[in-house]
């Protein structure tokens, strides 16, 4: 550091120092020009060191309560955490919440394209609609989406081809598996109940999904459209008076916001019950399958980290989930009257007990 220090000194300024350095005599006095130089390299660092560190603004806009899913937004903290990106130190994050209320999803995006964000990440496809429709140059990260491609979001998962990039959950295919669990842990499994919201991007394409393994398993699939919270109550009646066996879970704004309420009245109604994400088994659920959601948004702080250092979000290609987890709760087995099929409780990456 001396050194470089020593070559960035001017002419003008080594000429004054050497001749401070000179003895009455005329011999260079060698210690007091090691003093002045080191003087002036340790004040050039100290100035350097009280430079302000630029603070980079971003957006995240979700669709569900600010409390609905804390796990989530402290993995993408982590996340940038691990990349050097510190709230209040070198960052900062406007978020905003639409408290599973859709229709306030678009005023809330253009208020993050109002504040100037560099870009926006958004925690599902409904907040990633909003934000699309918001702006068309803003770059835009999503920690999650069903189906980017059919969503009209990208172009492929490989070249996205626009301000959009982010993660894929694979969201329709899982929900084929999640109905195998189910028979396999209701032996005369012969009714399923669908909760989930006809709007939401990706559930068309679940429903397909499901509706094919429905038929090879010969059970009859009901579905109920959870379209807000209010509809909570009255599909729990429909799927008791259309005598259904067990109740499967589609993700959703609506079904995340309520998943303490929809957990319980699966547990009163004593029907075993599949739902996406880890959550709802720890508020109470009996099962899930699906994505590490978690996994993802820590995944999209790369991506973030990226934007933020040059790169462009048409040079990132969508990456798809690399985590999967299957999560049970015993207590509540015991509780609606259930037992876990040995073979079934073995491939658990989790045990609630």
């Amino acid at each position: 550091m001396l050194n470089n220090k020593w070559m960035r000194l001017s002419r003008s300024q080594f000429s004054i120092l050497k001749s401070k350095g000179r003895r009455a005599d005329g011999n260079r006095n060698f210690a007091g020009l090691t003093t002045c130089v080191v003087l002036c390299v340790l004040s050039g660092t100290v100035a350097e060191a009280q430079q302000p560190t630029k603070v980079r603004r971003i957006g995240f806009l979700g669709a569900a309560f600010r409390t609905s899913n804390p796990a989530r937004h402290e993995a993408f903290r982590r996340g940038l955490n691990s990349l050097g990106w510190v709230e209040g130190k070198n960052l900062e994050i406007e978020n905003r919440f639409a408290d599973g209320k859709r229709e306030r999803l678009a005023a809330l995006a253009l208020e993050l394209v109002d504040r100037k964000v560099e870009l926006i990440v958004t925690g599902g496809p409904a907040p990633t609609r909003a934000v699309k429709d918001a702006n068309i140059t803003i770059p835009i990260v999503m920690g999650f989406d069903n189906d980017p491609v059919g969503s009209g979001f990208v172009a492929s998962l490989a070249r996205p081809g626009g301000n959009i990039t982010g993660l894929s959950t694979l969201s329709p295919e899982i929900s084929g598996k999640q109905l195998e669990l189910l028979k396999e842990i209701v032996a005369k499994l012969a009714r399923v109940a669908v909760l989930g919201n006809s709007t939401e991007p990706g559930t068309a394409q679940a429903l397909k999904e499901l509706r094919l393994v429905a038929a090879a398993f010969r059970v009859q699939m009901q579905f109920i459209d959870l379209r807000n919270g209010k509809d909570i109550e009255s599909a729990y009646r429909a799927l008791s008076k259309e005598s259904a066996n067990a109740i499967l879970v589609l993700g959703s704004p609506v079904a995340s916001s309520q998943r303490r309420r929809m957990t319980e009245l699966a547990a009163k109604s004593r029907l075993p019950a599949i739902y996406p994400w880890a959550e709802f088994v720890e508020d109470g659920g009996l099962m899930s399958y699906g994505v590490n959601i978690n996994d993802l948004f820590r995944r999209a702080a790369t991506y973030v980290d990226k934007i933020l250092k040059g790169t462009k979000p048409v040079d990132l290609p969508i990456e798809q989930p690399i985590k999967f987890d299957f999560i049970v709760n015993l207590k509540v087995a015991k509780q609606i009257g259930l037992t876990f099929p040995p073979n079934v409780l073995a491939r658990a990456d989790r045990v609630i007990r």
